[in-house]
């Protein structure tokens, strides 16, 4: 009779699996995934297709409006989903007119001038904060930080641009917005990150500051300050604010300002304002408005993909890195 020691349990050797039966295994579409995401993965494409289908058909309503004929206009008593005949009628109305091709030059020009000028304002002050040793470094840092907590008021802004005799000129637009506290930040975070040693090499072989920065900042920052500038171009694009306290001439309104007028407050456009083949009718109110509305995006949009290669970048450089 054999004996069992606890020590040494006997060893059961494993049932054979039965004929006929399989194990049974779970696939999925995506290796390593389980079969209980799919549903999740579809419910989620679901949301997402309503939420580009929610974005897509306002643009699409616009921009067909804004070619549709007048009958289908009409007809559809609003807005075109899909214009059966493109006509622009609309576009040419309103820049032959004077008063939209004029706010065009406004806004071009006010863009161009104000985003030069704010990105050399903002690259001098940001290269002169990221300098420790610089003069003023931290009296001038915490006054740019103060003004990020405590803006001035309307009341106080207007006597200011007043008192400097720029009330109806194109300076008022430029001016009061030129240095952003943000965008100094930021690019002062990306020129404190560059190499020391190289600008210390720079130093040794004689360079001054100016070429330090023209020769070796600059052209390692090209991401940051393409993307600060495309920031303040959409800035100066999209000011309206400023047009209406400031400006009291309609000849030197910018297009926002006239987007503004006739779309956001629904104001009648003047036989002055468009002009029209003779004999022609005037395009309807919709047309008109949803031209004006293209006329104001199309710029920005026409330059944001020439610049979208360096957002991730920029936009990431301010950022708290852990």
């Amino acid at each position: 009779m054999t004996t069992l020691n606890p020590a040494h349990p006997v060893r059961r050797k494993p049932k054979p699996p039965q004929q006929g039966k399989r194990p049974q295994r779970h696939y999925s579409a995506i290796p390593g995934e389980t079969p209980g995401a799919l549903p999740w993965r579809a419910l989620k494409s679901v949301i997402l297709l309503v939420c580009v289908i929610l974005v897509v058909l306002p643009f699409l309503a616009i921009i067909s409006t804004s070619v549709a004929d007048s009958a289908q206009v009409t007809e559809a008593g609003g807005y075109v989903l899909w214009p059966d005949n493109i006509t622009f009628d609309s576009y040419s109305a309103l820049l032959s007119g004077g008063l939209v091709s004029q706010a065009m030059l406004v806004s071009v020009g006010v863009t161009v001038v104000g985003t030069a000028l704010s990105l050399v304002c903002s690259i001098f002050l940001a290269y002169g904060l990221s300098r420790p040793g610089s003069f003023g470094h931290k009296p001038v840092l915490m006054l740019l930080l103060m003004s990020m907590l405590f803006v001035p008021g309307v009341i106080p802004s207007y006597l200011m641009v007043k008192q400097l005799g720029l009330i109806n000129s194109y300076w008022s637009l430029i001016l009061p917005g030129v240095i952003n506290a943000f965008n100094v930040i930021v690019l002062r975070s990306f020129f404190m990150g560059l190499p020391q040693e190289l600008i210390d090499a720079a130093r040794i072989d004689g360079a001054s500051e100016m070429k330090i920065l023209l020769r070796i900042v600059l052209p390692l920052s090209k991401a940051s300050v393409a993307v600060i500038g495309l920031f303040y171009a959409v800035t100066y694009w999209n000011a309206f604010f400023n047009a209406m306290l400031y400006m009291n001439d309609t000849a030197k309104w910018p297009m926002q300002m006239v987007l503004r007028t006739y779309v956001v407050n629904n104001a009648q456009l003047s036989g002055g304002q468009v002009d029209v083949a003779a004999g022609a009718a005037i395009p309807p109110v919709q047309s008109l408005q949803a031209a004006i509305l293209m006329l104001s995006i199309v710029p920005i949009v026409l330059i944001y993909p020439f610049l979208q290669r360096h957002m991730n970048k920029g936009v990431m450089v301010g950022a708290v890195k852990g």
